[in-house]
């Protein structure tokens, strides 16, 4: 049963993730995208060194009124890219466009996987990944729901092929590490509280895509969901909520302050998945 549905879930994922990668990537130079790559490419680009496999996790889910349902998956695309472009020695394996989560009704955005089902999936890709010659797997997610798992997937991994001399590590710094920086940052400079769907996101979408449709610009002046808490603080049960999917206040949103995200993003990252594999 659970191998019927691995196999029912990547010809799902199949057909969304190539076009996408093929819109995104296509005549893209230098090419480090394993789905944009031929296979004698791939080979080739191994044997000049680049032995090392990212494999990063994004994610479909409501992200306001004002941002994309995708856009966890097309963030994390553009990341990993430049991400394994500032290695030299990477290649990015397609992005996993599913993660964690639950769908809703209510706000009818998210497509989820269950957290055993996704760190299957992870655990799998890492496996095929190793069989084809990689010496060095690095997992990364884009979405905070799984950043557990990819570690403890990571753990297990490496230690099952340790003694092979291949490497399987777990970069957190490019989701947890630059986000609570980032977001220190905007405290300090006098700007909102926000998360969900707020000032990061969709700066980060804005730099991005503003103009590919990531992002429906006009919307971005009302972007103020429900207030962000501190933590323990339960909602005032007699105020009633914005349920629009944002957390706090995104008013302020910029391709700049994307910018300054997404640029600490790939340099916490190349920093940190230097450390792990030397």
């Amino acid at each position: 049963m659970r191998r019927g549905l691995l196999i029912l879930l990547s010809l799902v994922l199949a057909a969304p993730a190539f076009a996408q990668g093929a819109r995104a990537a296509g005549g893209r130079t230098p090419n480090v995208e394993f789905d944009m790559m031929t296979w004698p490419e791939v080979k080739k680009a191994m044997s000049d060194g680049k032995t090392t496999a990212l494999v990063y996790n994004g994610g479909t889910e409501q992200r306001g009124p004002q941002n994309v349902n995708g856009g966890h998956t097309l963030m994390a695309r553009e990341t990993v890219r430049a991400i394994a472009i500032k290695l030299g020695n990477a290649i990015a394996a397609p992005v996993l466009p599913f993660s964690p989560n639950n769908a809703s009704a209510e706000l009818p955005g998210t497509i989820g996987l269950t957290p055993d089902l996704f760190a299957a999936i992870n655990e799998q890709v890492a496996d095929q990944l190793i069989k084809t010659g990689f010496k060095n797997i690095v997992l990364m997610g884009d979405h905070g729901g799984g950043q557990q798992q990819l570690g403890e997937v990571a753990k297990k991994l490496g230690a099952k092929y340790a003694a092979q001399g291949v490497k399987v590590v777990f970069c957190n710094d490019v989701y947890s590490t630059a986000n609570d920086d980032f977001d220190k940052w905007l405290q300090s400079q006098g700007y909102p509280t926000s998360s969900h769907a707020g000032i990061p996101d969709t700066s980060e979408m804005m730099y991005l895509g503003g103009d590919k449709g990531w992002v429906r610009k006009e919307l971005v002046k009302d972007a103020l969901g429900d207030p962000v808490l501190p933590q323990g603080q339960k909602p005032d049960p007699g105020k009633p909520r914005v349920n629009n999917g944002i957390s706090g206040d995104g008013r302020r949103s910029t391709p700049e302050l994307g910018k300054k995200l997404f640029d600490m993003k790939v340099d916490y990252a190349v920093k940190q998945i230097k450390s792990l594999i030397g």
